[in-house]
């Protein structure tokens, strides 16, 4: 008899939990909901979107007569598209990839950093936080209505301010017509 009342009220016990449970959630459910309002939304770069300005740079650079590589990355750095001119040293690679993620990164056009970084010696230090940052100039943050969507690098052109005319070449791709 003691057995068959000790199931009894385990079953008991665990329809109470089931039970319990549902209306927890059921109350809890609306203030998630209500919660879920204050969500905004955060605008990211497609792919055709770095697709676009990545090809407008490179195509900018190969009208200037430079081979070089352009790197397209999100807000977290993250390689969104490269491309690289056959005829662009291996090393532009990186270093355009580099350039993006500084510029994605500081929310600065790498150029400005590389000069503040100079010029300033208790700054130094900041280039090496991140072994992916090259802080060289050719590498723009890329803000659209005020968000920073990430950055692009080019790396290659005989002078980091061709590196960075390239680059702005390729930003004039996101006005909003």
């Amino acid at each position: 008899m003691l057995l068959s009342y000790s199931m009894q009220n385990r079953k008991t016990v665990h329809a109470c939990n089931i039970i319990m449970l549902s209306i927890a959630l059921f109350i809890t459910l609306p203030a998630s909901a209500k919660s879920n309002k204050s969500i905004t939304t955060i605008p990211t770069i497609t792919v055709e979107m770095a697709q676009k300005v990545a090809m407008a740079a490179l195509q900018q650079c190969n009208q200037d007569g430079y081979a070089v590589s352009v790197a397209v990355v999100d807000r977290g750095g993250n390689l969104i598209f490269q491309v690289r001119e056959p005829l662009a040293g291996p090393h532009t690679i990186g270093s355009s990839r580099g350039k993006a993620f500084a510029s994605a990164s500081l929310g600065q056009p790498t150029a400005s950093l590389a000069n503040l970084f100079a010029s300033n010696p208790a700054l130094q230090g900041l280039r090496d936080m991140d072994s992916r940052i090259v802080m060289l100039g050719g590498g723009l943050p890329i803000i659209v209505d005020g968000q920073r969507l990430g950055g692009i690098g080019v790396g290659g052109a005989p002078g980091d301010k061709l590196d960075e005319a390239c680059a702005a070449q390729g930003l004039k791709q996101l006005v909003i017509e």
